[in-house]
């Protein structure tokens, strides 16, 4: 029997073990099964490091692991045979394909249960929506930035701290190109008789103020997302 594995990254610690086959009433040495426990005849086959169970089809040890191998047995009960240096291996099963990581090297005297994998989860912050109150992954690590929702695809600000902070700003940029346009207008009335030019340098004060005025309405009417733990 042929048995393959794969490096990749996983997170579980299925442990190594060995079998030892004991006769039964008529002399035929056997062994129970690791997965079912039903008896495998081991008549003819006390050559082979492992044995296929004729009720599971699963195989079972009866000897150590050849030199500088180890047995892995993966929670869908494939039993994988790789190297004892391996730290990280995949379940070759097209139905499976599990990410098995081995961790340290443990000397086990039998198998052990299995426990299933742990999935990596990715790091990030889950946040609820502003507009539509559904939850997504932000895989930003800071707060006050902008976030567009997978679900509604709106923008809403990650936090309040970033809108209050952008919208007083644009709020006092904003007010002083109007006072700045508001002396000039003043201050510069008889010379823009002559020069009308001067009406220009009024104009582009008065529109660069507006607009900030603009922006600084923009942020502070923007909806708001907050992390998923702010509502617990």
């Amino acid at each position: 029997m042929h048995f393959t594995f794969h490096p990749f990254l996983a997170a579980e610690l299925p442990p190594p073990y060995t079998a030892i086959a004991s006769p039964d009433a008529s002399g035929i040495p056997v062994i129970n099964c690791r997965v079912c426990q039903s008896l495998i005849n081991l008549e003819g086959k006390l050559h082979q490091h492992v044995v296929k169970c004729t009720d599971c089809n699963e195989a079972t040890p009866i000897k150590n692991p050849p030199s500088g191998k180890k047995y892995v047995r993966c929670p869908c009960n494939c039993l994988l045979i790789c190297k004892d240096t391996s730290r990280r291996i995949g379940c070759p099963r097209p139905n499976c394909r599990r990410i098995i990581n081995l961790g340290p090297v443990m000397l086990i005297p039998e198998e052990q249960p299995a426990q299933p994998a742990i999935p990596v989860q990715p790091e990030g912050t889950r946040v609820v929506c502003g507009h539509c109150g559904n939850t997504f992954l932000w895989m930003e690590l800071r707060f006050n930035t902008l976030a567009k929702c997978p679900h509604c695809k709106k923008i809403s600000s990650v936090g309040c701290a970033l809108p209050r902070r952008r919208c007083c700003a644009y709020i006092t940029i904003g007010m002083i190109f109007i006072f700045i346009g508001v002396g000039l207008t003043v201050g510069t009335q008889d010379f823009a008789r002559n020069f009308h030019a001067t009406y220009v340098s009024w104009a582009i004060a008065y529109l660069l103020g507006l607009v900030c005025l603009i922006r600084a309405c923009y942020w502070g009417a923007i909806k708001v997302s907050y992390p998923e733990h702010s509502f617990a």
